[in-house]
């Protein structure tokens, strides 16, 4: 790492002549600490090694880290050595997530993207942490079982298959296809066979493919009011037109003779994102009639369905009529993992054929071993035995949760169509506060949370106000402390406690 270092300085150096050597050093690490180049929290090498490494004075290494701590991008701890700080100055300068307007601008001085790029990079909104109080969606991954699966995968690696070490040209792991035809049929009532299922690498590649090949620029499709945010942006980039329509305790709200037929239909039915509610079954074979009439494909986002904490799960709405208009869509990113990016679409046997085609000619499908020890997790009963574990323990951690609001703000500040599922809570707020404030001002402590505002597309006139509060991840000694600093910026917004 001190080699790589130590070039990358040299490089630099040559190209920055103006001014003394101590200056030109410290420019140059500087702008290496901006541009990500080094990371915050490392160990930059010791004045003395770094010296010989450059050829250079010892006192000129010292001299611009110096000028550089004094600035406040590096710290000397002790024991520890000369490390990058955690926060860097540039970082208080911007709203992150919340406000991408700076950096577009920024993008748009210095080189040229597309229009669509632009548009894009404005409504960006994926996080830097994902991890911690309240951070929604994130399951507990240290309470996977990794060494069951980890031995699953060494045991498919010593007689491996050469085809698993090759691009994937039937629609992903015929063994994985094989084993959720079967889950999927118990669990979820889904009606298909393994000549429907085409896996992908998570939710965002399905509806990149799907928006892609059954869309034309400027097609309309029909999303949820409010929606995942990651929705938007993939349908944005591929320049369809976004109708948002409205939800309520029932789901989305169907427009029985819209003016434009919409190609597609997208829906999270067992469990609303983010509100929380499941579409009724009047409002399902209401849209299953609506999408007959108007040859477009609802795509079914079967979101959290596995983490029902009372009651019976819901069934699928793909499996509610014979031959319905209706594309299912699942992950293994909230049950397992996010990085393990496995997830499927199930499509109607009409379309099968020609989707996996333009699927492996856009991603060039891989992550075979991956795939094939996850068919293994889940037909020897550990994928099942592990959503049941998980169920108990998240259900124990959103109780608690709930509790801790009713106690110090009120019954009145869990949203109404809060339905006993999923991994996050929407904490309801006052319209006249600011839910971006607050997620600003609690992020500023260490607590990430999302405003509900930012899911409206048409945030200025129609938005709720609210928080999403994920508890999956937390511990309940954790969550305790966390909540004690949310009800500080919740003060420090107007919001009046129960001491």
């Amino acid at each position: 790492m001190r080699n790589l270092f130590g070039d990358y300085l040299l490089l630099t150096l040559h190209q920055d002549t103006n001014g003394k050597l101590h200056q030109r050093l410290c420019r140059c690490l500087r702008k290496a600490i901006i541009e990500g180049v080094i990371q915050p929290k490392t160990r930059l090498p010791a004045s003395r090694d770094l010296a010989n490494e450059l050829n250079i004075s010892r006192n000129t290494i010292l001299a611009a880290y110096e000028q550089l701590r004094a600035e406040g991008y590096l710290e000397t701890r002790i024991g520890h050595g000369t490390l990058v700080v955690e926060n860097i100055p540039e970082s208080y300068l911007s709203t992150a997530e919340f406000n991408q307007c700076e950096i577009t601008r920024k993008v748009q001085s210095s080189f040229s993207l597309s229009q669509r790029g632009f548009n894009l990079l404005e409504f960006a909104s994926a996080p830097t942490q994902q991890w911690g109080a309240f951070f929604p969606g994130t399951p507990d991954v240290t309470e996977f079982p990794h060494h069951i699966f980890s031995q699953i995968q060494a045991k498919l690696i010593k007689t491996p298959d050469i085809d698993q070490f090759l691009y994937s040209q039937i629609g992903g792991c015929f063994e994985l296809r094989s084993a959720l035809v079967d889950y999927l049929r118990v669990t979820r009532s889904v009606k298909c066979d393994v000549d429907q299922i085409i896996i992908t690498e998570g939710i965002h590649q399905a509806i990149d493919l799907l928006s892609r090949t059954l869309c034309d620029m400027n097609d309309p499709v029909w999303i949820e009011e409010p929606a995942y945010w990651g929705i938007r942006n993939i349908l944005r980039i591929n320049g369809l037109d976004i109708k948002p329509i409205p939800v309520d305790s029932e789901g989305i709200i169907p427009i029985e003779n819209p003016e434009q037929s919409p190609k597609l239909i997208f829906i999270t039915p067992s469990h609303q994102y983010p509100l929380g509610s499941h579409l009724s079954l009047d409002r399902r074979k209401k849209l299953i009639q609506i999408a007959r009439k108007n040859n477009s494909w609802i795509v079914e986002d079967d979101y959290d369905s596995e983490f029902r904490f009372s009651g019976q799960p819901y069934p699928s709405l793909q499996g509610l009529e014979k031959d319905s208009p209706v594309i299912y869509m699942g992950t293994f990113s909230k049950t397992i993992y996010p990085s393990l990016r496995i997830g499927y679409i199930v499509v109607p046997k009409s379309l099968f054929l020609p989707l996996h085609i333009l699927s492996t000619e856009l991603y060039r499908g891989g992550h075979l071993i991956e795939q094939k020890a996850l068919a293994e997790f889940i037909r020897e009963g550990h994928y099942e035995a592990h959503i049941r574990r998980m169920r108990l323990l998240y259900g124990k951690r959103r109780e608690f949760l709930i509790s801790l609001i009713h106690r110090y703000l009120g019954k009145e500040f869990v949203h109404e169509y809060n339905d006993a599922a999923g991994l996050h809570l929407v904490l309801k707020l006052p319209n006249a506060c600011d839910d971006v404030a607050v997620s600003i001002n609690a992020k500023k402590h260490g607590i990430y949370l999302r405003p509900l505002s930012q899911y409206y597309m048409y945030s200025q006139t129609t938005a709720h106000k609210g928080l999403l509060l994920g508890f999956a991840c937390v511990s309940e000694k954790d969550t305790l402390v966390a909540f004690g600093i949310l009800l500080q910026c919740l003060r420090e917004e107007g919001i009046a406690t129960i001491n």
